[in-house]
C-alpha cells in the first residue's frame, strides 16, 4: 500500500476488502504484503474489523499473533531501512521508547507494516516467522518479510490442471 499516504491507505484497503467481501465466505483467503501502516493505524483496525470505513467493517485475522510458534519475536519492527540491527541512535531511542508503549498496550504486541492476514475457519496459522536473512550484511529489503505456514483442512483438495494431448 502507498508508504506515504494514509488516505491511500485507506481507500485502497477499502477496495480490497470490497472484493474479499464479495468472494464466497467459505472460501479461505490470505492477503498478505507490505501495508506500510501498523496495525493499530485506521487501516489496520479497518481490516481487523475494529473500525468501520464508510459502513463496511472487514473482518480478517493476523497471522503473526494467532500462529502457535513465532520466530524471531525481538524484532517488533518489519521496517528497517537496509539497516537491519545497526540503527541510528534517535532510531534506536524511538523503539525502546515504543517497546515500553508496548509493554503497556496489549492491543498492540508489535509494530509490524508488514502483514499476512487470514480469513476463514478453516486456515490455522501454524508458524510465523519476521524473517532477517542477509548476506555480508546486506538485506534484499528495507522491510523484514513475514513468513507463515497454515495448516489447511483435510476437504481441501488440490485441482491438478488439466494435461494437453
Amino acid at each position: 500500500m502507498d508508504e506515504f499516504s494514509p488516505r491511500s491507505r485507506r481507500r485502497g484497503a477499502l477496495l480490497t476488502w470490497q472484493h474479499i467481501a464479495s468472494l464466497p465466505p467459505s472460501l479461505p483467503v490470505l492477503y498478505c504484503g507490505g501495508f506500510n501502516a501498523q496495525k493499530e493505524s485506521t487501516t489496520g483496525r479497518f481490516l481487523l474489523g475494529r473500525s468501520r470505513e464508510h459502513g463496511v467493517v472487514g473482518d480478517m485475522r493476523d497471522a503473526w499473533p494467532n500462529a502457535r510458534t513465532r520466530k524471531n519475536v525481538s524484532l517488533i519492527r518489519t521496517y528497517h531501512g537496509f539497516k537491519g540491527d545497526k540503527q541510528g541512535v534517535l532510531e534506536l531511542l524511538k523503539l525502546i521508547f515504543r517497546a515500553l508503549c508496548l509493554c503497556w498496550d496489549r492491543q498492540t504486541q508489535d509494530l509490524h507494516i508488514d502483514w499476512i492476514l487470514f480469513r476463514g475457519r478453516s486456515l490455522t496459522p501454524l508458524s510465523c516467522e519476521v524473517v532477517n536473512d542477509n548476506v555480508d550484511g546486506y538485506y534484499p529489503s528495507l522491510h523484514y518479510p513475514v513468513f507463515a505456514e497454515f495448516m489447511l483442512p483435510r476437504t481441501v483438495r488440490f485441482i491438478e490442471a488439466p494435461t494437453q494431448e
